[in-house]
């Protein structure tokens, strides 16, 4: 297996740089899901950048849709598109717009907008390879903000009834929404009882230890019958002291002076890796 930590470190750069040149983005929940993300694209899924097209492919649709920090820089380091294509993030000249876009960037498999919706989406995705007899598996990556959605939880009931063992999703559970914490805003604990309730085979973990990632990818692939839950404990802002645990960083670009400070950070955290290798 590649350096995992080392790709989550160079993603959470090109995120931040992304960000800081289109002076928009949301940070925040991309820099707590990166290490998820990366576990998914460099371990996990049964993928190939030179053919995104391929019906037998895992899929992955991002739900907390506006994450795309995080998702466009592992889709470059996997190989789908030019790290350079990163420029056009934001841009109204470019492709690559805030929210997940399926139509113009290479390896996105659904576009996401609207909260709630992408679990729905990729239970579609999972009942359609059971009925096709197929073997992929769906992954959906849900923010513990987003799940305050309704629909997330009639995807949920839906899931379990089709017995969707195939599909996994995984709760970027950072505490954090735009208007604060999440136990303020609209208290969700305790997560794991309530999609245990809903018929689902629920997972705890460190989101940031690789290993616990691995090993709980690997525990959803034996929970036979049952559609899998891994709740991520995250840090919002992960990787850059003044952003974590800090809601104001929810959707908002760093100016020159923070973004300065942003960048030596994630880039001394990138060498201190490439020192272990």
């Amino acid at each position: 297996m590649s350096n995992l930590p080392l790709i989550a470190a160079k993603g959470r750069l090109l995120g931040m740089e992304a960000v800081h040149r289109a002076a928009s983005g949301h940070i925040g929940g991309s820099l707590s899901s990166m290490d998820v993300l990366t576990a998914l694209y460099f371990g996990e899924m049964n993928i190939d950048p030179a053919n995104p097209g391929d019906e037998n492919r895992d899929r992955f649709v991002l739900s907390k849709g506006h994450c795309t920090p995080a998702l466009y820089p592992i889709l470059a380091l996997r190989g789908y598109f030019p790290i350079d294509d990163l420029k056009m993030f934001r841009s109204v000249d470019g492709h690559m717009s805030g929210h997940a876009e399926m139509r113009h960037v290479k390896g996105v498999d659904m576009s996401t907008g609207s909260l709630g919706q992408g679990l729905s989406v990729a239970v579609g995705m999972a009942l359609a390879g059971k009925l096709d007899s197929k073997s992929y598996r769906v992954y959906a990556l849900l923010g513990d903000g987003e799940i305050e959605e309704g629909q997330i939880w009639e995807a949920s009931m839906s899931a379990a009834k089709y017995k969707l063992d195939n599909l996994c999703a995984i709760v970027d559970v950072n505490g954090l929404q735009i208007d604060g914490a999440t136990a303020d805003v609209m208290p969700s604990e305790p997560l794991d009882k309530k999609f245990e309730s809903f018929g689902w085979h629920v997972i705890k973990i460190d989101g940031h230890d690789f290993d616990s990632i691995k090993a709980a990818f690997a525990e959803a692939r034996t929970a036979a019958g049952k559609p899998t839950a891994i709740l991520a404990a995250t840090v919002k802002g992960k990787g850059v002291s003044f952003m974590e645990n800090d809601a104001g960083w929810h959707g908002k670009a760093p100016n020159d002076e923070q973004f300065a400070v942003a960048k030596a950070e994630l880039e001394a955290k990138i060498k201190e890796l490439e020192g272990a290798e």
